[in-house]
Formats: C-alpha cells, structure tokens, sequence
C-alpha cells in the first residue's frame, strides 16, 4: 500500500498552517514554495480539504488558507480519507476459488459451526485495516507539532 504524494502534501500544509507562531492564514504561493509544488496542483488539495471542512479559505488580497479546526481535532485518517478516499483497501475476489472453499469449510468443522460465505483473507486484512485506521485517528496534526516542538526547544539541546 502506499499514498500518494498529495497526501503527503496535503499533510505538510497542514502542518505549516498549525504551526504555533502563525497567526495569520497562508496564501497558496507562500505554501507551494514551502512545500516545492506547483501552485495549480497545491490548490486543488487544499481545495479538497476545504471541501471537507479542515482548511478555510480566507477571501482577498492577503487571504489564504487555515486550519478550520483545532490541529488537535484533524486526524491523519480524516486528511488520507479526505485525498485518497474512503474505500476499503481490500476485498477479495477469489470467494470462489476451491482453496478459499476448503479453507472455510476447515474453518466450520473446527468450529462445529456450518462453512459461511465469507473469506478468510479479506478477514486477515480486515483486521489489519482496522488497525491502521486506529493508528491514524490517534495521530492528530497536533501530535506532530507537539513532536516537531519537542525537538526544536532549546531544553532539548542542553546537556
């Protein structure tokens, strides 16, 4: 599996907007230039997010962009959700394979249980996909900001 680089741009913004000594919003060129890409493909990411309520685009001559939310409450999953979509990253499509067959009916015997329909395979990563969505809705824009303060603050150069 592996996300494209508009996720990956569009968590950097992110990032740059919540950072604490920013206290205005952030025009597109300012943020294409931080992050090194093209100012037509930045907006049509940050579009995508404003769509979905995590930035704000702020009108005129010195708008830009900002977090319409607390970085706090912007979660990795909702921003990946946001650009990559919402589907499920696997469904099985050999349910009828004599392998899967046998798999499930070896399943219900040792069950004592009759063989159902489902895919043993599709469970796996299920369940992995589970996981990962868990992971990602613990780790907030916050979170690395919090990281990123951690190793910039002069207490962490003391000896």
């Amino acid at each position: 599996m592996q996300f494209s680089k508009s996720t990956d741009y569009a968590l950097h913004a992110l990032i740059h907007l919540g950072l604490p000594e920013r206290h205005t919003n952030v025009g597109i060129k300012e943020l294409s230039a931080t992050l090194g890409v093209s100012e037509s493909y930045l907006s049509k990411i940050m579009s995508k997010l404003r769509q979905d309520g995590i930035v704000r685009a702020v009108p005129g001559v010195n708008g830009g962009y900002e977090l319409a939310k607390p970085a706090d409450q912007i979660t990795f999953l909702d921003v990946i959700q946001v650009i990559e979509g919402r589907q499920q990253l696997f469904e099985c499509s050999n349910v009828n394979s004599r392998q899967h067959q046998l798999l499930a009916q070896e399943e219900a015997a040792q069950q004592e249980q009759p063989a159902r329909n489902g895919c043993l395979v599709e469970k796996v990563m299920e369940g992995a996909e589970q996981h990962l969505h868990q992971y990602l809705r613990e780790h907030t824009i916050q979170t690395v900001l919090d990281e990123a303060l951690k190793h910039c603050s002069p207490e962490s150069h003391k000896k």
